[in-house]
């Protein structure tokens, strides 16, 4: 069966952020397969969206709490539905369940939101983070309930779906572990790297939409950044990111050598032609793309357990993972200055893409899954009685709120 995709996208595309290129990446495994796929956002486009119509995909602007959704979804007919963030099937999946009973419905989770959130919080707080926080939180109960109501749900890092197995008991049969789908660095690729001698400088490079980010870098600034200066005070690191704000864009600092650089047109060769990567990431959840990338442009990296969690399975990282402030400075510091430690942290960072991240490996079972799942459709959703007991309609809450504020929203007679 020729499949068609309709992917409800939380935002439009950009190559700005790692979830965009996630996304990206999911849209060509998909189009590998002859399908057709249609995108498709109720939220606005900015100047950094990808043009989808050039990629051959079908682009429609959507409203929430608007029951043209409906006819709009039950003309498409898709068999596969792809929501984008749990919001997305907060928002649409019980239209899309009504419409088009017979879709397999997806969830990309991305990263783990209330993960990420509930680490925030208690960060802010001062306060440790521990499972019983997460089983208290609401949005946790927000996302696990869309987690259960979707047939399969996508989970980038291991890390995530232990925690999901373990702490919050979802059946593994929901859950597919898929984390980027990239392609493996070959002998050819690496001897176009830059060397060692050839460069020069620290860079730190994300999305300041992300709040993770935008503490990295305050990090960076506040704990960091001097000890590396005073052993190295011709070094520079540049801070690269699209949606700088004030409180980024003031960091900048000629004299200290912190750098504020703005958006980066070319990500890739800013971090080739970096000597390493800095990521001092205190809360946060999923893969992190910056660090994906320092390995895919042979630049080693130092980043917090948090930053490495669930990206490397048992393998050596390409760098360092240091908590301690003093500790990341020191070995910044030794992996600027040594040419032989920087040549095997680059070469661990080969292994790590190679062995976990190879599309060609990871994207067939991941197509075999649903091509299961659609074969088995019914008797999945029978053994998922929690997800049903969700789709009841003295549970569905969601869709009455929406159906209200559709109501209150049309124009008055």
């Amino acid at each position: 069966m020729k499949n068609s995709v309709l992917i409800i996208g939380y935002v439009w595309l950009e190559t700005t952020s790692a979830a965009g290129s996630r996304m990206l990446q999911l849209i060509e495994l998909f189009k590998e397969q002859g399908w057709k796929i249609t995108f498709v956002s109720p939220a606005q486009k900015t100047e950094n969206s990808i043009d989808l119509n050039s990629l051959n995909i079908d682009e429609v602007s959507i409203e929430l709490n608007n029951a043209s959704f409906d006819g709009f979804i039950h003309e498409l007919n898709p068999t596969i539905v792809l929501f984008d963030r749990f919001m997305m099937e907060e928002q649409f999946g019980w239209r899309v369940a009504e419409n088009c009973p017979n879709a397999l419905r997806i969830l990309d989770t991305e990263d783990l939101h209330f993960l990420r959130k509930t680490r925030h919080q208690q960060l802010k707080k001062g306060q440790e983070f521990t499972n019983e926080v997460l089983l208290k939180s609401d949005d946790a109960k927000r996302e696990i309930a869309a987690i259960l109501r979707c047939d399969l749900s996508l989970i980038i890092s291991t890390f995530e779906v232990d925690l999901l197995k373990a702490v919050f008991k979802i059946d593994e049969k929901l859950l597919c572990h898929l984390p980027f789908l990239l392609n493996k660095i070959d002998e050819n690729q690496q001897e176009k790297w830059q060397l060692f001698n050839e460069r020069e400088h620290f860079v730190f490079i994300g999305n300041f939409f992300h709040k993770p980010n935008v503490d990295a870098v305050l990090t960076l600034k506040n704990e960091i950044w001097s000890a590396i200066r005073k052993q190295l005070p011709k070094a520079e690191i540049h801070i690269y990111g699209a949606y700088a704000n004030q409180q980024v864009n003031q960091l900048h600092n000629k004299k200290e050598g912190f750098l504020i650089k703005g958006f980066a047109e070319d990500a890739d060769e800013v971090v080739r032609n970096a000597k390493v990567v800095l990521a001092p990431i205190r809360f946060g959840a999923g893969i992190k793309g910056k660090l994906t990338e320092a390995m895919i442009c042979g630049t080693p990296s130092i980043t917090t357990s948090i930053g490495a969690e669930g990206m490397h399975d048992n393998l050596a990282w390409n760098g360092f993972v240091e908590d301690s402030f003093t500790q990341f400075s020191g070995k910044a510091i030794q992996l600027y200055t040594d040419k032989v430690l920087w040549k095997k942290s680059q070469q661990k960072g080969v292994k790590i893409i190679n062995q976990i991240y190879d599309k060609e490996k990871i994207g067939a079972p991941f197509i075999k899954i649903i091509k299961e799942l659609q074969e088995n459709l019914e008797s999945h959703r029978t053994q998922n009685f929690l997800g049903s007991l969700l789709q009841h309609k003295t549970m569905q809450a969601t869709k009455y709120m929406s159906k209200w504020i559709e109501e209150k929203n049309k124009p008055s007679l």
